[in-house]
This record gives structure tokens, sequence and C-alpha cells, in this order.
């Protein structure tokens, strides 16, 4: 099953949303630009309350790694996702320091961006839309078949103008390990739908069925999208 990682959250009321519907994570942002931040006390309670339900991610861009490790410990982060120009031996050591499963993530501008990520060993890749001057939740998709040149020994994740609309053909194009998606399921920056969200896990699991084998037969009961699946390890 496609894993969906809700990002951008920025209330708790949102959050329990998000994970009742089976997040098998949650991005909270914190970078003070965007327009997604999330309030320290905020991401606080979200972690304290969701932390054994779903893995809690902070989103960070060109973080000191003293003030990653801080919001990990007072945010019960289970992944930090790195979205800016990190390089690998920061990636390691924000591991190292926080005890989280590290996402790298990196805007895809042509092969060659994607084929760089190989270099970062980290727990998942992230390949997200490149708009110049944003780091993330820009809505806009990228050339799905340059994930060709991913290396596939490091779990995807996909992100980048997702939406319900066009989930089934990022998820059959791609086949990432897990969606990512912001915009596509916001009433407003930083506000989720309820609707959106719903309609876009209702997309992941038909998208799934889909490929599934023996799908254009009669098809099995569809596996509980919030089942645990085994984690890759580092």
């Amino acid at each position: 099953m496609t894993k969906v990682k809700i990002c951008g959250l920025t209330t708790l009321e949102d959050a329990h949303h998000a994970v009742d519907l089976g997040a098998w994570a949650i991005g909270l942002i914190f970078v003070r630009e965007s327009p997604r931040s999330c309030e320290l006390g905020t991401a606080e309670a979200i972690g304290a309350a969701l932390r054994r339900r779903t893995l809690v991610t902070g989103v960070f861009v060109n973080a000191p790694l003293d003030e990653v490790a801080l919001a990990a410990d007072r945010c019960s982060l289970g992944m930090v996702q790195l979205h800016g120009d990190e390089g690998p031996a920061y990636c390691r050591e924000a591991a190292r320091r926080t005890g989280c499963r590290v996402i790298k993530a990196v805007r895809v501008r042509d092969a060659a961006s994607v084929r760089a990520i190989a270099a970062f060993r980290t727990d998942f890749h992230l390949l997200d839309g490149h708009v110049p001057g944003r780091r993330g939740g820009t809505g806009e998709p990228f050339d799905w078949e340059l994930v060709r040149r991913h290396d596939k020994a490091i779990p995807l994740l996909l992100s980048g103008g997702l939406d319900a609309e066009n989930l089934a053909t990022a998820i059959a194009t791609v086949h990432p390990y897990a969606v990512d998606v912001a915009s596509g399921v916001e009433a407003a920056p930083g506000r989720k739908d309820e609707a959106r969200m719903r309609a876009f896990f209702e997309a992941a699991t038909a998208a799934d069925a889909a490929l599934a084998p023996g799908a254009a037969r009669e098809a099995p009961a569809a596996e509980d999208p919030r089942a645990p699946a085994p984690e890759p390890a580092r």
C-alpha cells in the first residue's frame, strides 16, 4: 500500500483528522518564512498527542543542528525532513543527534537533480517540484518520468502538485513508497480541508487497488491503509 504523508499542518485539529484518515506521517514545518509554519507550542501539542499513532515529522531548511535537535526533543519527532542545502554529513549528524529517521528532499529540475540525491544515504528520499525561490508546498508537479533515474535502494516519497485528481497517474507512473501532500488538501495555506484529505486517501487506496495483481478480475478485500508496514533499516 502506498503510504500518505500530510504536510504543512498548523493545528492540532487538522493533525487529528489526518491521522484518523490513516496518515503514515504528518509534517510540521519549522521555517518561519513559510505560510505553513507551525508554532512551537502547537507542534509540541501535536507531537505529544499523536507520536504513538503516526510519524511526526519536522521539516527544516538549512537550520542549525542544535535547532533541529531541540525541536525533535520538544515536539516528539520521529522523522526530520531536510529541504535545504544540507549535505550528506549534516544528514548523518541530524540522525545521530535526534535518533530520528531522515528524509532528504530535492527539488527536481532535470535528471541530474534526481541522480544527485543518490549521495544521500538517508532513510528516505523526497522528490518535489521546483519553483525558483520556494522550497516546498508549491503545488507544482514535475516530470514524473524523471524518477526512473532514482536510486531504488532508498524508499521514495513523491511530492509536488499532488491532489485526488492526479494521484492515480502519479502512483502508476512512479510507484513511490509514499506520497506527500500539502496544498492539494488545503482550504488555505496551513489549514486543511477534511473532505479533500478524505478524497486524497480514497484516491490512494483506489490507485493501489487498480495496480494490484488480478485487479481486472474480482479484487480481494482491500488492506486497511492504517496497518503499519515494516520500515526500512538505516
